[in-house]
């Protein structure tokens, strides 16, 4: 029987391309987002950006949605505005962002009155630096001081449309394929850190000349196209209203009166800190990662004239992580055993074909591009899991290890292993059961909260739960850079970074993320909350 169409929202292929006009503005916001990653080592070459200026700037783009709760804001205007109102400011605030942050790094800024300016200002500034909060300091670079300010804007409009999409996403789905449709979403997003790994080194280093103003141009370019996805999908939403004749749906606004009642929850306390130190064990390390790797294995540029050394490897290598990405995700919903098993098979083979490639590139930042494929496989496992068998707390114990395991593992045992291929062989599997670990923990995380909070106060709380998230994702990016410097005094070249340390700091954000696991597990047991049973359970 099929289907009977009365809305936009009634046809599998409007809603359909809704999520993928939203997926897609998410995937560019992604590729920003980490735009500079990749060429740390260029950063400092080209730019004198030390570790501490590098992990300031990156701790910037959530300062302002922390300090000047412009999270909260962003929820209060998309329950007063409605959705496509905030996914195309989202999109514009990204962008101006976006635009200032090039700039800073452009050739236009050296030399300019404005460098002068942000040399000689900006150095002190009154309570924050008191509090130890200040997101500059005297002898930054002024590049980076403009940096952290583009990327403070961009930050607020990325983090206004995570929310918007999710809101976007429940109001064409709702009743459908939502749990598909927030994993698809997911995928493709997270697909963002794979592209910026691969193609920001590939335009700072295209012709031969290092520019990295190429690099985040190519980020402003994508954000361009990001808004773009936003307008058409403000006219599908505003038809779909149109034919429903319904007001913009609306959650319960957050309201002050609630922070005591959420605050006095253990139960919030504790999802809370799981996902502020399990967050914060990722997203920073995602910023260092590629110069960690530099770092720790013996990497031997290709010859110049070498298909390997080539422009268009990079193409090749992206198409086929497409390949990886595309098959292990669709190879989750083919029913017919032979065409799942088909396409994993076709999956796998593109893996090992991708990691083949970037061993023989010698190429650090394509060796970490593998982090998000192996979650976007089991994503869709990991959430029909959860939803028809539970183990929600145990999963999450078993991401925390995964994660503690991962980084001591950076830290003690790729360095041993550093002149020869076992290193890079071991980097992969590293990184890709880090990857897993980035959606074993999220998977069981967030389905988990409305078992633990009040349904009346779970908007308030979630809003909560975000600005704590936002708080470590500020510290870390710029702990990690201080850690970096203290440790490796006098260390001037980029590629031969101790980074012990810092790893071993992150893998102690996942030994306090197991023990509030276990915490919970107790909890759980204890009171009967649920987390251990399905979501789905059979009439």
């Amino acid at each position: 029987m099929t289907e009977q169409i009365k809305t936009l929202r009634d046809s599998a292929a409007m809603r359909w391309t809704a999520l993928l006009l939203l997926a897609l503005a998410m995937f560019c916001s992604y590729i920003f987002m980490d735009i500079l990653s990749p060429i740390k080592d260029l950063m400092q070459e080209t730019r004198g950006w030390d570790s501490t200026a590098f992990g300031t700037m990156q701790g910037s783009e959530v300062f302002l949605n922390v300090f000047v709760f412009f999270l909260i804001f962003a929820g209060i205007i998309l329950d007063k505005m409605g959705v496509r109102f905030t996914a195309v400011l989202s999109g514009a605030v990204m962008l101006i962002g976006a635009i200032i942050k090039w700039y800073a790094v452009s050739d236009a800024f050296i030399g300019s009155g404005l460098e002068t300016w942000f040399t000689n200002n900006l150095n002190y500034i009154p309570l924050f630096d008191e509090l130890g909060v200040s997101p500059f300091y005297q002898g930054m670079p002024a590049s980076a001081k403009v940096a952290a300010c583009g990327f403070m804007i961009f930050g607020c409009g990325c983090e206004m449309a995570g929310i918007t999409v999710s809101r976007g996403i429940v109001k064409w789905f709702k009743g459908r394929e939502m749990a598909l449709a927030m994993g698809s979403e997911m995928a493709l997003a997270r697909l963002g850190v794979a592209t910026c790994m691969i193609f920001s080194p590939f335009f700072a280093k295209l012709g031969g000349e290092v520019s990295v103003s190429r690099s985040v141009a190519f980020g402003v370019v994508l954000l361009c196209i990001a808004l773009i996805m936003f307008v058409v999908y403000f006219f599908m939403d505003k038809k779909l209203d149109a034919q429903t004749g319904e007001a913009e749906e609306k959650d319960d606004p957050f309201k002050v009166s609630d922070i005591g009642k959420i605050l006095s929850d253990s139960g919030f306390w504790i999802v809370a800190l799981l996902c502020v130190l399990y967050y914060s064990a990722i997203f920073p390390f995602q910023k260092y990662a590629v110069n960690m790797l530099q770092c720790n294995l013996t990497l031997t540029e290709p010859a110049a004239d070498s298909f390997w050394a080539s422009p268009s490897v990079t193409i090749v290598q992206y198409a086929i992580m497409l390949v990886v990405a595309a098959a292990g995700f669709a190879s989750n919903f083919m029913k017919a055993n032979g065409k799942k098993y088909g396409l994993l098979c076709v999956s796998i083979i593109a893996l090992v074909t991708y990691c083949y490639m970037g061993f023989m590139r010698q190429s650090a930042e394509s060796i970490f591009a593998v982090f998000p494929l192996l979650a976007v496989l089991i994503t869709p496992i990991l959430g029909n899991y959860v939803d028809y068998k539970g183990k929600a707390a145990s999963m999450l114990v078993l991401g925390s290890l995964l994660l503690i395991a991962c980084h001591l593992t950076f830290a003690f045992v790729l360095p041993l292993f550093k002149g020869g291929a076992g290193g890079i062989i071991i980097a992969y599997i590293t990184i890709l059961v880090l990857g897993a670990s980035f959606s074993l923990v999220p998977a069981a995380l967030w389905p988990s909260v409305p078992k633990l909070v009040d349904a009346k106060v779970i908007g308030s709380a979630y809003a909560l739960i975000f600005w704590i998230q936002n708080i470590g994702l500020w510290l870390f990016p710029l702990l990690i850079g201080k850690v970096l410097d203290k440790t490796n005094p006098g260390v001037t070249d980029p590629t031969q970074f101790d980074y012990t340390w810092p790893l071993v700091m992150l893998a102690c954000l996942g030994i306090a993320a197991l023990l509030l696991g276990l915490l919970l597990k107790v909890i759980d047991k204890k009171k009967g909350i649920g987390l251990e049973e399905p979501n789905i359970k059979p009439e």
